[in-house]
């Protein structure tokens, strides 16, 4: 079983479960999830778990992202990206550059956005998308998100280029749309390419034809991430060999059960270690000498394998 995180550039044309099929050959395995989708059309960061790190799936989702832009104006679409039906056209000409860097500066903070009707969230268990090609429309409730920045990087009406620091669940499709409604001649997305996730960097992702030289060549582990660097921030704790067993069932451990402590605060998250550095997942400190399991990323059953013992 091959454990740990590939950055992958995800092209355009592909979905990002297109990714996880093709990756899924090329190393021969099925346990690989990705973190968060991506639209066809959108390029760029797209971290890729397989194995043990598919239980990050979820935690890297709730990262921030930063994206690359471009904002027409002037064009409504049922997609509210420029692949999308033609809803409105209105002439953007007379939009003055400074009145429309305003306009998106003031988006910069938390905001209430309602998600697309093209978009992979389920209402009673159905993909919004799919009910969007179904010709349906249904009700979505807002969502608070917040941006953090946007850096405008090239006004020339009708087009605008930026790039936007986000929260997790922030649609950069709904933000054109947003940013061209309230300047009163609607707006879509004309390109977007992801630049980070979280740790997760544009500069070091690699194409899934270069993930499939590595593999063919034998030197996968060169682009291989482990699992816990994306836990570099958290301090490191190692666990006696005496109460290993201990953390291997996902029981609590105490302060003198370690031979490698943390700092501690109430509240503080660790890296929890055995002997022999292998990683055995997230505990918090809960006072009183007392950290508990937050997610547990060694298998028992591996332990088991190299003729060892988890009771």
């Amino acid at each position: 079983m091959i454990n740990g995180i590939l950055n992958i550039y995800k092209e355009k044309g592909y979905t990002s479960h297109d990714v996880v099929a093709r990756l899924r050959k090329i190393v021969g395995q099925k346990k690989i999830g990705h973190t968060g989708t991506l639209d066809p059309d959108a390029e760029g960061v797209l971290p890729v778990c397989l194995g043990r790190a598919t239980r990050l799936c979820d935690m890297l989702t709730d990262h921030d992202k930063t994206y690359r832009t471009v904002l027409l104006l002037g064009r409504s679409t049922d997609t509210q990206d420029i692949s999308g039906k033609v809803l409105e056209e209105h002439d953007a000409a007379h939009v003055r550059p400074e009145e429309a860097e305003k306009c998106i500066m003031d988006f910069v903070g938390d905001y209430d956005q309602v998600p697309p009707m093209y978009s992979a969230l389920k209402i009673n268990g159905k993909k919004l998308y799919e009910l969007a090609r179904e010709g349906k429309t249904v009700e979505r409730k807002s969502r608070r998100v917040t941006i953090y920045d946007i850096q405008i990087t090239d006004v020339n009406i009708p087009e605008i280029s930026m790039e936007v620091n986000c929260s997790k669940g922030t649609y950069i499709r709904t933000l054109c749309q947003d940013i061209g409604d309230r300047l009163g001649v609607g707006g879509c997305m004309k390109t977007l390419l992801r630049t980070r996730v979280g740790h997760f960097d544009i500069s070091g992702s690699i194409r899934l034809d270069e993930v499939e030289e590595k593999v063919h060549s034998g030197r996968l582990n060169e682009i291989l991430i482990p699992l816990d660097a994306v836990f570099a921030d958290l301090d490191r704790a190692v666990i006696a060999d005496r109460y290993a067993s201990l953390a291997y069932n996902g029981n609590p451990v105490f302060e003198k059960n370690l031979q490698e402590s943390p700092v501690r605060t109430s509240g503080s998250r660790c890296r929890l270690y055995d002997s022999k550095g292998r990683f055995i997942g997230i505990y918090q400190y809960r006072g009183s000498g007392r950290y508990s399991l937050e997610k547990m990323f060694l298998d028992p059953d591996e332990l088991k394998i190299q003729g060892e013992r988890a009771e």
